[in-house]
């Protein structure tokens, strides 16, 4: 612990406090975003989009290297993917008859696959398991700029339409009958989804990014009776879980994604232990 804290106030040491920055300013998207996912019951199509991303990752690293294209970088890549994701999956629930677990096993592996690939045929060495357990201590300063952005985008959107989207989440159907045009909020909660997984990646990465999605709502659900207040209690254990995770990895030079996941994960089960041998004390 105190390594972590004469590095993150060390000012000739930049990483670490971006890698800090990053991940409070992520965990906002985390509690607004995530909130909504787990009371939606969607967790399982952000883990899709989750997964589409990593072709996006891979299709912008072999262009960019291939034919010189500067502009066209992994994060670039990772949007592009991961809003077309979400947009077919959302469309298609919608409007086609397909089962909505065969789209979403079908873009998953789908996804992954052509990541794998492109990666493959990239010129250079390119290590895919940054993009699948994250890397939260290599966030460069533009990296942390885009994350602002994307954090600024996904939050402010998201407290806007935070009436329609709340109807939405809970009755969905009787939103519809009071005029509400659910179609378009459904798709914009899944593109919103979709920015905070990019948010993500480089936190905890793709394997893992269900986890940060759904545990800290999760927990906040157990101590919340509405959602406003689901969302606030779930951002300030992001921001814990984060903290925590990185000065826990830091030391002994643990991968910090997994460490901050691990943390999450024991919150969760202490949370639901506690409540169960509380209600058996009641019962």
């Amino acid at each position: 612990m105190n390594e972590f804290l004469s590095t993150l106030t060390d000012p000739s040491i930049t990483f670490l406090r971006y890698a800090l920055i990053a991940g409070l300013l992520a965990s906002v998207a985390f509690g607004v975003i995530g909130s909504y996912v787990v009371i939606k019951r969607i967790t399982y199509i952000a883990g899709a989009i989750a997964h589409c991303v990593l072709g996006g990752i891979g299709a912008a690293l072999f262009f960019s290297r291939r034919y010189d294209i500067s502009w066209l970088t992994p994060m670039t890549g990772a949007v592009i993917a991961a809003l077309a994701a979400a947009l077919i999956i959302g469309l298609i629930s919608i409007h086609a008859q397909e089962r909505e677990d065969s789209i979403i096993s079908a873009l998953w592996v789908t996804g992954m696959a052509a990541g794998i690939m492109f990666m493959a045929r990239t010129p250079g060495y390119i290590d895919p398991m940054s993009y699948l357990f994250g890397n939260i201590l290599m966030i460069s300063r533009q990296d942390l700029w885009t994350i602002v952005a994307l954090d600024s985008c996904v939050v402010t959107l998201g407290i806007l339409f935070y009436n329609k989207m709340l109807a939405v989440c809970f009755d969905e159907e009787f939103a519809r009958l009071r005029g509400v045009n659910t179609r378009f909020y459904y798709l914009l909660l899944l593109c919103l989804t979709a920015l905070t997984i990019v948010l993500m990646i480089r936190i905890v990465g793709i394997v893992l990014v269900i986890a940060l999605f759904s545990l800290p709502a999760a927990v906040a659900g157990q101590y919340s009776s509405r959602l406003w207040q689901m969302m606030i209690i779930s951002t300030l254990l992001s921001m814990f879980y984060v903290t925590a995770g990185l000065a826990v990895s830091y030391g002994p030079n643990l991968p910090s994604g997994a460490t901050i996941v691990m943390i999450a994960g024991l919150g969760y089960l202490l949370t639901m232990t506690g409540r169960l041998l509380s209600r058996k004390q009641h019962g």
